[in-house]
């Protein structure tokens, strides 16, 4: 019989284990940061109604959704059109949304949730792109108000994860849509469906660039002047290098409308507080080309980006929305979130070189010298675990070199040996394969001095 090739489908992410130990240690971090600030976690089904899933949405996205094929007479009858009742979702917003709805009554608000759960879009399979993937979120949800302080408190919960995973210099960059549609407004382009197009297009300008966009805002499909375009162009432009900064510039813009100038005040009250919450003002900054694709955004709106890989793109986006949930409840449920979209950016910052693999999770590995001795490598095992050491014991045997090659290649760093010499003396060797030097410590002695060892091994002595 032919052998099936073991194989996965394209966009997907299956790591070897130092490599998963080094992803779930950036989740370990993403979450203890997300818990610092007083988020709580929960999760929802990875599949959801159909009809729930693309209330909001449709179009481009309805044509990346996993729909879930029903079967048997009870399937057949739950289709509706020929398109099947249930899907994967595709994010973690509008699951939320059918969340706080469905449980309303039940939460306390303002309802801070964490969330760190698979995703699955039907992206084209190319590098870099993924079919399933992680997202790391956090939301604050309002019930009838929400103030824009938590829009500032976001960036401050993700400037203590990047800090913390340590991946070099980055920026959280900061915009509202309401300025940007105040804007537009003053520029006499006033009907909403339009200022979407228009804000889809500039959104673009990072990615294509400022010929493209010019050309695509004069063109048929938009038919703007040549003076609007440019004007829009050298709105989208405008950066900050600090908050003062950044109120100067949005004082330079003059006046507008209503919408204009409430965007203005939001924006600068957000960035004086991001500062006030201790974000050193290098790490943030204001960007009016940020728009966000999604047309559920309503105010302000975050991108996050490398300083010194600016060609990885937005490592982590969000922002302000009114009233997501209104299809599913006639509550006003206003909320600010962002989302880390993990397994993109694990695998971008190891591409770049930024990050490798971790060493194992286990701490030392006892070997086996006697196999008429193994109870005393499981005692050995059992006094270690119970310090808190994560010990594995080798249960076959074999020759000690062999043994020596299995840790190294495991990623284990300290060996355990008890010969008969060894145990005679009522001694231990330990062996550090990173250093490549041994010692000897009496048995009573080893859990003490291995504590040692591994916490010097964690500062990289």
């Amino acid at each position: 019989m032919a052998l099936t090739p073991a194989r996965t489908m394209p966009g997907v992410l299956e790591l070897l284990p130092l490599d998963q130990i080094a992803f779930q240690r950036m989740l370990d971090t993403i979450r203890r940061n997300y818990e610092r600030f007083g988020f709580l976690p929960i999760e929802t089904p990875v599949i959801e109604h159909s009809d729930v899933l693309l209330t909001k949405t449709g179009g481009e996205t309805e044509r990346q959704v996993y729909f879930v094929q029903s079967t048997g007479a009870l399937g057949a009858a739950a289709e509706k059109g020929g398109v099947p009742e249930l899907a994967l979702r595709f994010d973690l917003t509008v699951p939320l949304a059918r969340y706080v709805a469905e449980h309303e009554h039940d939460l306390s608000f303002p309802f801070r949730r964490y969330q760190m759960q698979r995703v699955y879009r039907g992206e084209r399979a190319q590098r870099g792109r993924f079919r399933e993937f992680y997202q790391c979120d956090i939301d604050v949800i309002g019930k009838d108000s929400l103030s824009v302080r938590y829009d500032a408190e976001i960036p401050a919960v993700i400037y203590s994860v990047f800090r913390e995973l340590d991946i070099g210099a980055f920026t959280i960059q900061l915009n509202n849509r309401k300025l940007m549609r105040g804007y537009f407004e003053n520029l006499g382009i006033a009907d909403a469906e339009q200022q979407m197009l228009v804000l889809r297009e500039v959104d673009k300008l990072d990615k294509r660039g400022a010929d493209y966009v010019r050309d695509t805002l004069t063109g048929d499909a938009f038919g703007l002047s040549a003076e609007v375009a440019a004007k829009i162009l050298a709105f989208v432009q405008v950066r900050s290098t600090s908050v003062d900064d950044a109120f100067a510039k949005l004082d330079a813009l003059g006046g507008g409308s209503e919408t204009f100038e409430q965007g203005r005040a939001e924006l600068k009250e957000v960035l004086s507080l991001i500062r006030d919450f201790g974000v050193p003002e290098t790490h943030f900054a204001l960007n009016l080309s940020i728009a966000r694709g999604l047309d559920y955004y309503t105010g302000t709106v975050y991108e996050t980006t490398l300083d010194d890989h600016p060609g990885i793109g937005s490592i982590c986006s969000g922002g302000r929305y009114e009233n997501l949930a209104g299809q599913y409840t006639k509550s006003h449920l206003p909320g600010v979130g962002i989302s880390i979209g993990l397994t993109r950016l694990y695998w971008q910052l190891r591409d770049a070189g930024l990050i490798s693999t971790a060493r194992s999770t286990v701490d030392v590995l006892v070997t086996q010298m006697d196999p008429a001795q193994l109870p005393t490598y499981l005692a050995v095992a059992n006094e270690l675990r119970t310090a808190g050491i994560a010990t594995e014991v080798v249960l076959e045997g074999g020759k000690l070199g062999k043994q020596f090659k299995y840790a190294d290649r495991a990623g284990i760093r300290f060996v355990v040996v008890l010969g008969e010499d060894e145990i005679a003396k009522g001694v231990v060797t330990v062996k550090d394969l990173r250093r490549e030097d041994q010692f000897e410590v009496p048995r009573a002695d080893l859990v003490k001095t291995l504590r040692v060892e591994l916490a010097q091994a964690e500062i990289g002595v």
